[in-house]
């Protein structure tokens, strides 16, 4: 059976939608915790992708958050055993850094709706298609500048990168296919949680656009799987289970 390994980085945010399309492909997912002191995978070879979800912290906070350095080391497995990444929001700052970006803690809270356009990079690409043109929320904890060389594939109205394939196993996206109004309002009631000023009207703006996003959500699945092969089983090591005769 594919197993994917999920990294959750906060209370609020896990797959959400993404989780029902997972599930009708007969792919099974484990939540991996390390913000609650949970250990993270020390290898890739027993999962067949890794999903990176967002968070509020930014990757450069190690000092606070030590376990994001157990993540980047994660990613690090996944890529030399070349397993399929994907990275949203602060996951996808994760991969890109680890493909040599650099990291910028502000904006602290990057968030907003926006249009993707897809770039020359993403003509006939699965995920760029299909979201050309489509409204996207972008949401992210600060912002990344992409290594010479790294071309996106999608970029918002402004020009800035919001997806990125850093090579053909690993997708990063800056906007959340997963989001959902139930999600938006975990992240409002989380303690401690610092929001986005305008939260109230990126909130109301995903109710207006829920059927489509969900639509939307659907669409971006169906691309990643094709993209990355993510029906594809890998080959996975047998676990024994050493029995203690007495």
């Amino acid at each position: 059976m594919k197993r994917f390994a999920v990294v959750q980085q906060s209370y609020s945010e896990f797959l959400s939608l993404i989780e029902t399309q997972l599930e009708k492909r007969d792919i099974g997912f484990i939540y991996f915790r390390p913000f609650l002191g949970s250990e993270v995978p020390g290898s890739a070879l027993q999962f067949d992708a890794l999903f990176l979800l967002g968070g509020p912290m930014s990757p450069l906070e190690t000092e606070e958050y030590p376990w994001l350095e157990n993540v980047m080391h994660l990613i690090q497995a996944f890529r030399q055993a070349k397993r399929p990444v994907v990275g949203m929001g602060l996951g996808g700052m994760e991969l890109v850094a680890s493909f040599g970006a650099e990291i910028l803690p502000e904006p602290r809270i990057n968030a907003y709706w926006t249009m993707a356009h897809k770039t020359a990079a993403g003509e006939g690409d699965p995920l760029a298609e299909a979201v050309d043109g489509q409204p996207v929320l972008v949401w992210a904890p600060g912002a990344a500048v992409l290594p010479e060389g790294m071309q996106p594939i999608l970029v918002d109205d402004a020009g800035r990168w919001i997806a990125v394939r850093p090579d053909e196993n690993s997708i990063a996206m800056l906007f959340r296919p997963e989001m959902k109004p139930g999600l938006i309002e975990d992240i409002l009631m989380e303690e401690g949680r610092e929001v986005p000023e305008d939260v109230g009207e990126i909130l109301s703006r995903m109710r207006e656009l829920w059927p489509q996003m969900q639509q939307q959500t659907d669409r971006v699945v169906v691309a990643l799987v094709t993209s990355l092969k993510l029906m594809q089983e890998r080959h996975k090591p047998p676990v024994f289970s050493l029995k203690v005769e007495k």
